[in-house]
């Protein structure tokens, strides 16, 4: 066997070089490149190597977190076919990691990360940024890593580098098992060199299966459709990564099924396909939310049922309600104690379609549903044109931007009161064109999140939509998008605090507590002093973004029409009135009330709370 010697970074290097992935037919490089910082974790191993190799881009970014973000954001872009590898210092840098690691997994988004790691060989222990344990020298921050990721191991050898790496390779690309996986690279390993078998550097090709549902359950799923008079279909992430809406479109003009769309299954159809009822859920809209309460069957598709999907388990009231989940991920498909088709969500489609040629739904369903429709785009459009004063609405910013936005650009957001504004009313109209993090849901996600989506497609314009807070937590990726050339339009909605949190705590009898931008008062001891002015412009501008500070809706409008000339990245800062809520359409989310209190506010929200939660369903 030939070997070439090489040191175990270079190694590495090289073997993800050469892996790629393939699925119908379709052919794809899986790694896109390396981010991150380099500390003295990783400077001598993978950056020395990574000099080397011009030909495998690393791109430096100026948080470790971000690095992850921007990696997921770029896999979820290209459905999963390709990622980023992240690779940080030992200590901080390691552990600035981890949210993005549980975002990852969370998610089910294929991302590699690399943190650097103590010395194997321990004789200089303890070194800088080094976790001592009294119980064992076999621990360091790395550990951390374990919950959060599909796969985990430290690399203590240059030849464990062989098995490790191929068992990585096993769960990235696995449809169902995909999430952060951590290989930790103590900085000393990394630069020792060994002779390394060359086949370990041959192009490597990893099949993505599409798994078929087992025979039995397919056809007692099919003659459940058959026998529903109001059927619903459940769309998620999954639809998406299956590369699915093809699909998803012919079963649903086929049957006449409706579809209400999660977080991540948002843009599985067009929003005016007469199947198409929208968001469905907490953030769901009337339509989507009044069919969901009286279906008597739905059919998830690649959806996990967070709470927010099921409005914390009061969407589905039908007490002959029953459940058929198509997930490739076993757990998944088992959820609410439905039948299981634990398989690929296109074929199965595919499948269904092929039987159920003779079914539709009744015409009377078909009427209610078209009815449904018209009603939620007579309000869609209210809200866009609210013509509020002297502040626009959000829901007004909102209209704004899908007016100005192609049918194929991107609107990206992940936390605050963005998200469920856009779920309800973002008109989505082709697949991948609606990008929202929202398993985990994590403030700072979205502007080195949407560097990555930019580079899965360059030809897509990208609209970040941010709030203040958020975009106080992560605004430093700005300097990697001028540094890169990387082109992103970012919105930042100035209300003067944590506005979603706001209308939670608002809810839960609490007033706001502690989510104003305020001062410390000297009279009252608490955060209600005067208003903190934040000059979000003039930080977007250090970092090298050209800044627009409209004044009005108008401004606002011609503002977006000017970023979309540019070839670089903008940022626009919009004054928005909180107070302007979009309703919550037959919706609830559980957020548990303190059941004694001396405030008279919150013993009234704990009453409302308990006659609301005796909705909660056990679907058995």
């Amino acid at each position: 066997m030939k070997t070439i010697r090489l040191t175990t970074a270079q190694a590495l290097v090289k073997f993800l070089k050469n892996q790629y992935v393939e699925r119908d037919g379709e052919e794809f490089q899986f790694f896109a490149g390396i981010l991150g910082i380099f500390g003295h974790g990783n400077v001598a191993g993978i950056g020395q190597a990574l000099q080397q190799n011009l030909d495998f881009p690393y791109i430096m970014v100026r948080n470790e977190q971000a690095a992850v973000h921007f990696a997921s954001g770029f896999a979820k872009a290209r459905n999963r076919l390709q990622t980023f590898a992240c690779t940080s210092s030992i200590g901080p840098g390691a552990t600035n990691m981890i949210t993005g690691a549980a975002l990852a997994t969370i998610n089910r988004l294929p991302v590699l990360l690399l943190p650097g790691d103590i010395f194997a060989r321990r004789n200089v222990a303890p070194v800088l940024q080094q976790l001592e344990s009294a119980a064992t020298q076999d621990i360091s921050v790395n550990d951390c890593f374990k919950p959060v990721s599909r796969y985990w191991d430290r690399i203590n050898r240059p030849d464990q580098l062989i098995t490790s790496l191929l068992e990585a390779m096993r769960v990235l690309t696995s449809p169902a098992d995909t999430g952060a996986v951590t290989l930790s690279m103590p900085q000393d390993v990394q630069t020792e060199a060994w002779d390394y078998p060359e086949e370990l550097f041959h192009k490597r090709v990893w099949h993505i299966a599409r798994p078929l549902a087992d025979r039995q359950l397919l056809k007692e799923a099919i003659e459940i459709i058959r026998t529903s008079k109001r059927p619903l279909i459940v769309a998620g992430g999954g639809v998406h990564y299956s590369g699915a809406t093809a699909a998803l479109e012919k079963f649903t003009r086929l049957t006449g099924i409706p579809v209400g769309e999660t977080q991540a299954g948002k843009g599985s159809l067009a929003y005016d396909h007469p199947a198409c009822l929208g968001a469905i859920g907490a953030t769901g809209n009337l339509a989507a939310n009044r069919i969901a309460r009286n279906a008597d069957l739905v059919i998830g598709i690649g959806t996990r049922y967070s709470d927010f999907t099921t409005s914390s388990k009061t969407a589905f009231q039908n007490d002959q309600v029953r459940f058929i989940n198509i997930n490739v991920f076993e757990m998944d498909s088992f959820k609410h104690s439905a039948l299981p088709l634990t398989a690929d969500a296109r074929v199965t489609l595919e499948e269904l379609a092929k039987v159920l040629k003779d079914f539709r739904v009744s015409a009377e369903y078909s009427t209610e549903i078209k009815a449904l429709k018209e009603e939620w785009e007579a309000e869609t459009d209210r809200l866009y044109h609210l013509n509020h004063s002297p502040l626009p609405g959000q829901s007004e910013l909102i209209g704004a931007i899908w007016e100005q936005a192609g049918p194929r650009d991107v609107i990206l957001s992940a936390a605050g009161s963005q998200p469920g504004d856009l779920h309800k009313l973002w008109r989505t109209k082709t697949p991948g064109s609606y990008h929202m993090e929202y398993g985990y849901s994590c403030m700072g996600y979205e502007i080195p999140a949407s560097l990555g989506v930019k580079l899965a497609d360059p030809s897509r314009e990208v609209f970040v939509w941010v709030g203040d807070g958020t975009y106080l937590m992560n605004p430093t990726e700005i300097l990697t998008a001028t540094q890169e050339g990387i082109k992103v339009n970012i919105i930042v909605v100035d209300n003067h605090g944590f506005s979603s949190i706001g209308s939670l705590s608002a809810s839960i009898g609490s007033s706001g507590f502690g989510t104003y931008f305020n001062r410390r008062s000297k009279e009252s001891g608490q955060l209600d002093g005067s208003r903190m002015v934040v000059d979000f412009a003039a930080n977007a501008a250090s970092l090298g973004a050209e800044v627009f500070t409209p004044h009005s809706l108008g401004d606002f409008k011609d503002a977006l029409q000017r970023v979309r000339k540019l070839d670089h990245t903008s940022v626009i800062v919009v004054e928005a009135d909180r107070e302007v809520k979009v309703p919550g359409y037959d919706s609830w989310w559980d957020v548990a009330v303190a059941e004694t209190s001396e405030m008279p506010s919150v013993r009234k929200a704990r009453k409302e709370y308990e006659i609301k939660r005796k909705n909660e369903k056990y679907h058995l």
